[in-house]
C-alpha cells in the first residue's frame, strides 16, 4: 500500500529542495601563534567572485566530491599553498544555510605552521591573509544589524525592459505577489577587527561557533 511507502519517507530529516541549493564547504582554519590559538582569515582577491572580502578559506564543491570535507581540505590545500602534512582535519563543525540559496558545510582544521605570513598562498585568489586570536571572539561581540530581504516578482533591466520574473497575475494569485513582498529581516554581523573586517556569513560562521566552544572551555 502506498501508506507503507510514505512510511519510509518520514522522520529522515531532510532538506526539501536541497538540488536548488549552491553547495560549498568552508574551513575554520586554527594555529598556535606564540602559544595562542589564532583564526586565519583570508582577504579574497579583487578579480574573483566576491573579490575584496574577508572569508574563510572555501569554495565550491566539485560534482565528483562526495564529501565536502574533501572540498574543504582541497581548498585550504590551494589556497594557502599547503602540503597535506601541514592540514590537521578535526571534523565537521555544521552546515549554514543562507537566505541566498547556498548550504555550507563548515569544517574545522588545524594549521600545522607558526608563521602563517610565509605561506604561498595563491594570489589569483587570495590578496592577503590575516589572523585573529579565538580569545578576541570569546570576548567581543558583534555589532547587529538587520536589511530587509523581499521577493521581487519583476524589475527592469539595464536595457529598461520590465522583465516579469514571476508572473503572479497571469495565475490569478493575490495583489500582494504582483510587487515585491516580505519583510523578512536578514541578520548581519560585523566584526569591526583589524586589518579587515570581519563580517556576514563570515562572522556567523565565527560567532556561532566561537559561542559553543567558550560554552564547553
Amino acid at each position: 500500500m502506498i501508506i507503507e511507502k510514505i512510511k519510509n519517507l518520514v522522520n529522515q530529516n531532510n532538506f526539501i529542495g536541497v538540488e536548488k541549493y549552491f553547495r560549498a564547504s568552508v574551513a575554520i582554519p586554527i594555529f598556535n601563534n606564540n602559544g595562542e590559538e589564532h583564526i586565519l582569515f583570508e582577504k579574497r582577491a579583487a578579480d574573483i567572485r566576491q573579490g575584496g572580502e574577508v572569508s574563510l578559506p572555501g569554495g565550491q564543491c566539485e560534482d565528483e566530491e562526495h564529501d565536502t570535507s574533501i572540498t574543504a581540505i582541497r581548498e585550504i590545500s590551494e589556497e594557502l599553498g599547503l602540503d597535506h602534512q601541514k592540514i590537521n582535519y578535526l571534523g565537521k563543525f555544521g552546515t549554514l544555510i543562507t537566505p541566498f540559496g547556498a548550504l555550507i558545510d563548515v569544517y574545522i582544521i588545524e594549521l600545522l605552521v607558526s608563521d602563517i605570513y610565509s605561506l604561498n598562498f595563491d594570489k589569483s585568489e587570495v590578496e592577503l591573509v590575516f589572523s585573529l586570536p579565538l580569545e578576541y571572539f570569546f570576548n567581543n561581540e558583534p555589532s547587529v544589524f538587520f536589511a530587509k530581504a523581499q521577493v521581487i516578482p519583476n524589475y527592469v533591466d539595464e536595457d529598461g525592459t520590465l522583465v516579469e520574473s514571476f508572473p503572479a497575475k497571469e495565475f490569478n494569485l493575490p495583489p500582494k505577489y504582483h510587487k515585491p513582498w516580505g519583510t523578512h529581516k536578514h541578520r548581519i554581523l560585523v566584526y569591526d577587527t583589524k586589518p579587515e573586517v570581519v563580517w556576514g556569513i563570515t562572522a556567523e560562521i565565527i560567532y556561532d561557533f566561537s559561542k559553543k566552544l567558550k560554552g564547553i572551555i
